[in-house]
């Protein structure tokens, strides 16, 4: 094994495109999981322990939103854990691309624990909301209802789009693909609202109930403007991609 330097150095070459990645997740979570990937590959895990380690802190983080009151102390540790585990979230890639060793079932287990995570983030809102939440009113309770479909549709949606482009690309020849974004500053400000890492800001409101019931609420409705523009953009790529 090199040096945790010359790791760094190598992880640093190993990074995905900046292509429709928002600052946070360029700024700090892939910085952050190269870090990570760095102590893993000297470790010697592999990138499908590393993703279960990302799955530990985040499945725990969220078990603490559902059974454990909200306080200040709570708001704390509930956002270290999310974000640690994603930053473990990025770290497995970036493991995998150094060391050679993805796969499909790497990938296959990356994304069963993302979607995971997903249902079981709002679900975890919405057992907080009802157990501790003092309600103005049990409409609340349709909040985290709404956010899920809205985070889980986006999810999917984004998904099929890369597979279905791979697909008709392999099948017609590269010059079928539709050409990725450039790596965009205004756009990377733009994709804030909706990166995962932002997100976990809306946790550090726990100790003031109100505050994190408007905050999550604000979340809710940016990510549902945000689906409403993925899927007119993924269904206008995807049409494209049509044999005349």
């Amino acid at each position: 094994m090199g040096s945790t330097g010359t790791v760094l150095r190598e992880l640093r070459g190993a990074q995905k495109s900046a292509k429709g990645v928002s600052l946070y997740s360029r700024y700090v979570n892939r910085p952050a999981g190269r870090v990570l990937a760095a102590g893993a590959y000297r470790a010697g895990l592999s990138p499908n322990q590393v993703t279960l380690t990302s799955a530990v802190f985040t499945f725990g983080g969220l078990a603490a939103v559902a059974l454990v009151e909200p306080s200040w102390t709570l708001a704390v540790l509930v956002y270290a854990a999310l974000v640690v585990g994603f930053a473990f979230d990025s770290a497995d890639g970036q493991l995998a691309r150094l060391t050679g060793r993805g796969g499909p079932d790497g990938e296959w287990l990356d994304h069963v624990v993302d979607c995971g995570k997903m249902v079981l983030l709002h679900t975890a809102v919405l057992i907080s909301f009802y157990r501790f939440g003092e309600l103005p009113s049990t409409a609340w309770l349709l909040l985290p209802l709404g956010f899920q479909l809205a985070a889980v549709v986006t999810f999917c949606a984004g998904l099929l789009r890369e597979q279905l482009g791979k697909a008709a690309a392999n099948a017609r020849g590269p010059s079928w693909a539709v050409p990725a974004a450039p790596a965009s500053p205004v756009r990377a400000v733009a994709l804030l609202p909706a990166d995962y890492g932002i997100f976990c800001l809306v946790f550090l409101l726990l100790g003031a109930p109100g505050a994190f019931r408007a905050g999550y609420a604000v979340l809710a409705v940016v990510h549902t403007l945000f689906l409403a523009a993925f899927l007119a953009k993924w269904f206008k790529e995807l049409k494209a991609l049509r044999a005349d």
